[in-house]
């Protein structure tokens, strides 16, 4: 990881600068950010629109991160945008440009910019990956930024505090943007987050100020320009609404220059779908949820949804509080099996185990050091239980694997 936006800039510029040729909206923040993504892109294809979207990190395979008109990369596409940026960063290299190639995240949205400029995109949807202020997504200069829902998550890269973890999300609105959107936020980031958009004169809205309600399983918003109706998001969870809000506000202002229209937004809220988040696969309920935030609001979706005995596998990076995230399921989980990911940074059963509630019944605890045999003593331990999978996405991209083999 190389924090930092020069080498990205130059590595754009000698390929370039295809960033250049359509309108993009970065969307920012700790949790949600990628579900604002999946129902800003459902609602802008509705109305017709060529729609590139970045997203990360993958679950099974990297074409998944540049998606274009609601389909993945094709991989000899992908391989041969792949070797443009790398010879262009090597290149750079050589001339003495840059001391090193860049970075693999880097390399990863060189290549969906390039894609997205060679299939002509009206908008291009950029998730940023850690942060904000020195992501490589900011070097793309969006004209339209958004941050979701901030909570502490990477505090060895952007600070100890939610203060300095806000200040670095809420970067990516700049003198150069020209409209950004605010998700629901505590009333300090909020005020934070404000007086950053005032602070470089870039107008915005406050998406919390969306009135939402949910009724006989109809869900209603209403803005100061119309009020949309539907029997069902396209993404489970109450937390979904606040993310929903977001896409809305992005939509309705990007009306000003496209011609979307209350069908549309509706057909996106209703269409929006997003691998790994709440996805139901069988007997098995895969979420990412991957910091505490994520998990205090699966586990209130498994309290107030789900009525069945629960086994949760349960695996986490070492970077994240899984004490916390533990102790979160642990009172809602009749069995338990704690494993490892296959990622150089994942956190081992072994320390897991240590870090497990005092009051946990080991007698339905299990560890095992792979997925594979994770899934198979869920599947063994409690065959009458609804098996959730969360802690990881990285986790949750080889359970995905494994069962679609």
């Amino acid at each position: 990881m190389k924090l930092g936006l020069a080498s990205m800039r130059t590595l754009l510029a000698e390929l370039g600068d295809p960033q250049r040729k359509f309108l993009k909206v970065q969307i920012a923040g700790t949790n949600g950010k990628g579900s604002a993504c999946a129902f800003l892109d459902a609602m802008l294809r509705s109305a017709k629109l060529q729609v590139g979207l970045y997203t990360s990190p993958h679950l099974e395979s990297m074409t998944e991160r540049i998606r274009i008109g609601g389909e993945n990369i094709s991989e000899s596409e992908f391989a041969r945008l792949a070797t443009r940026v790398r010879k262009a960063g090597e290149r750079l290299v050589e001339r003495g440009v840059l001391d090193a190639v860049p970075t693999y995240f880097e390399q990863m949205t060189a290549i969906a910019l390039l894609a997205f400029k060679a299939a002509k995109v009206d908008v291009a949807i950029l998730e940023t990956g850690l942060g904000g202020r020195l992501d490589a997504t900011t070097a793309a200069d969006a004209e339209i930024a958004a941050i979701t829902r901030i909570d502490r998550d990477h505090e060895k890269y952007l600070g100890r505090t939610l203060k300095k973890i806000a200040a670095e999300k809420a970067a990516i609105i700049r003198g150069g943007t020209d409209f950004a959107v605010l998700g629901e936020q505590s009333p300090v980031i909020s005020r934070q987050i404000k007086a950053r958009c005032r602070e470089v004169e870039v107008p915005f809205v406050d998406a919390a100020a969306i009135v939402a309600s949910c009724a006989d399983g109809v869900v209603e918003f209403t803005t100061d320009r119309a009020a949309y109706r539907i029997k069902k998001l396209g993404l489970a969870g109450e937390h979904q609404i606040e993310n929903a809000k977001v896409a809305i506000a992005l939509a309705e202002h990007l009306s000003g220059r496209f011609k979307i229209t209350k069908r549309d937004v509706e057909t996106g809220l209703r269409k929006a779908v997003n691998p790994g988040r709440l996805e139901r696969i069988g007997r098995f309920l895969l979420d990412g949820a991957h910091n505490l935030g994520g998990v205090k609001a699966l586990a209130k979706y498994l309290r107030n949804n789900v009525g069945e005995p629960l086994t949760v596998i349960f695996a986490a990076m070492e970077d994240k509080d899984s004490r916390a995230m533990m102790n979160e399921f642990f009172p809602l989980a009749r069995t338990f099996v704690l494993t490892e990911a296959a990622n150089s940074r994942s956190l081992s059963y072994k320390r897991l185990l240590k870090q497990m509630p005092h009051d946990a019944s080991r007698e339905r605890v299990f560890a095992t050091d792979n997925v594979d045999s994770a899934l198979e003593v869920a599947s063994e331990a409690d065959p009458d239980a609804l098996i959730v999978v969360a802690g990881s996405l990285y986790l949750v991209g080889e359970v995905r694997k494994r069962l679609a083999g």
